[in-house]
C-alpha cells in the first residue's frame, strides 16, 4: 500500500498541474480523493469496505461514498469538484441531512484539496460540528495527523472519537478562561481569587492588570494517554454506550438479564410507525444500521421517517410492547434494574 505522505505529495503536483483549469466532480474523486482513501487503508474495489452513491433507503438521495467496518456504516464522504467553495452553508446543511438519515456520526466534506471532518451528532450548533479542516496544498502539520484519523484502522481503533471528546472539553475550558480576562467580564471571581493570592492591591488596580493581560492557552494532546484513560474509563463502566445522564446502559440492562436481544422496539411518531431493534452488543439496529445507543437510533429513525434531524431521547422515546399487548417505554427497564430487579421471564 502506497504510504499516505507520498499520496499526498502526488496529489499535490496533479492539483499543481492543474493549476486554475476546471476540474468536474467525477475527476476530482478518481485523481485527488480515492488515491487518498486507498492509502488510508480502504479497498475502494470492495463493496463492503467503500460503497459509491451510498444510501441507507431508496427514497434518499445518495452520498459519494460510504465507508463500512464489519459492514457498518461508519464514515460518509461527500464530494465536490476541485475549486469548490466548501463554507457554503449549502454543503454543510446537505451532508448534516444525509449523515441524519443514515445515523452516522462522522461525515466528510472534501473538495479533492480541503478536507473537513464534522461530528454530526454532537449536540451543538452546526458550526461547532467542524472538528478539523485541513487542505493538501498547505503547509498545515496537522495535515498527515488529521487525515490518519479517517484511516480504516483508526476508525476501528475509534480514535478519532477520543480525540473529539478531548476536544470538544479543551474548547469549552478554553472559552471560559479567555472570559474571565475579557474586559466586558464583570465576574469579580478573577479579581477576587487574585486579590486572595496577593497583598495591598485594589480591585481596580487588578482589574487594570487583568485588562493588560494576553493570555496564550494550549492544550497539548498525547493520543497514547487519551486512549489509555479511555480504556480504563470503559473498564469502571463508564463507557460511551452509557446514557449521558449517567444511568443503566443497555450493555447494563442485558447483563442483568432484565432485556434478552433481540427486542422489538417501537413508536409511532407523526403517524408514521418507527422501529428499531435491540441487539446482543447493547447496539440498537434500525433498518440496516447499527447504533451505540437508543437516542442516537431514534433520532435515525425519525430522520427517515421525515427527511428532518431531530434529537429525541432515546429511552422515553423507544417502547416494548409487553405480552399483554399494552406499551411500556425503554426507560421503565432501566428504572426495574435500579431497583434491583431482574427478568421476569
Amino acid at each position: 500500500m502506497t504510504s499516505l505522505a507520498s499520496t499526498l505529495a502526488e496529489v499535490r503536483r496533479r492539483i499543481d498541474r492543474i493549476g486554475k483549469r476546471p476540474m468536474n466532480e467525477e475527476n476530482t474523486k478518481a485523481t485527488l480523493i480515492e488515491p487518498v482513501l486507498r492509502a488510508l487503508g480502504w479497498d475502494v474495489e470492495d463493496m463492503e469496505e467503500v460503497q459509491r452513491e451510498f444510501k441507507t433507503n431508496s427514497r434518499h438521495k445518495p452520498v459519494d461514498y460510504g465507508l463500512l467496518v464489519v459492514r457498518t456504516p461508519r464514515l460518509l464522504i461527500e464530494a465536490k469538484a476541485l475549486g469548490e467553495h466548501l463554507g457554503d452553508h449549502r454543503w454543510v446543511n446537505q451532508i448534516m441531512g444525509y449523515a441524519s438519515v443514515a445515523g452516522v456520526e462522522w461525515m466528510v466534506l472534501t473538495n479533492g484539496d480541503e478536507y473537513r471532518i464534522y461530528n454530526t451528532h454532537a449536540p451543538v450548533v452546526v458550526e461547532e460540528k467542524l472538528f478539523r479542516a485541513v487542505k493538501v496544498m498547505s503547509d498545515d502539520p496537522t495535515l498527515l495527523e488529521t487525515l490518519e484519523l479517517l484511516a480504516k484502522n483508526r476508525l476501528e481503533e475509534n480514535r478519532i472519537e477520543v480525540l473529539w471528546r478531548a476536544h470538544f472539553v479543551d474548547r469549552q475550558v478554553r472559552a471560559a478562561i479567555e472570559h474571565l480576562f475579557s474586559p466586558d467580564n464583570n465576574d469579580m471571581l478573577l479579581v477576587n481569587h487574585v486579590a486572595s493570592c496577593t497583598k495591598n492591591l485594589t480591585a481596580e488596580e487588578i482589574r487594570g492588570s487583568i485588562a493588560r493581560c494576553h493570555v496564550s492557552l494550549d492544550f497539548p494532546v498525547d493520543i497514547t494517554v487519551l486512549i489509555a484513560t479511555e480504556k480504563k474509563a470503559t473498564r469502571k463502566g463508564h463507557d460511551k454506550a452509557a446514557p449521558s445522564g449517567g444511568g443503566p446502559s443497555l450493555a447494563d440492562l442485558i447483563a442483568a438479564g432484565i432485556v434478552k436481544p433481540p427486542v422489538a422496539l417501537v413508536r409511532n411518531y407523526k403517524g408514521e410507525d418507527l422501529s428499531a431493534t435491540i441487539l446482543a452488543n447493547g447496539h440498537v439496529r434500525v433498518g440496516t444500521t447499527e447504533h451505540e445507543t437508543p437516542s442516537k437510533a431514534a433520532m435515525a429513525a425519525i430522520a427517515e421517517a421525515t427527511g428532518v434531524q431531530r434529537s429525541a431521547n432515546g429511552w422515553d422515546f423507544w417502547q416494548v410492547t409487553m405480552p399483554d399487548g399494552s406499551r411500556a417505554s425503554l426507560d421503565s427497564f432501566r428504572q426495574q434494574l435500579r431497583k434491583g430487579g431482574r427478568a421476569t421471564g
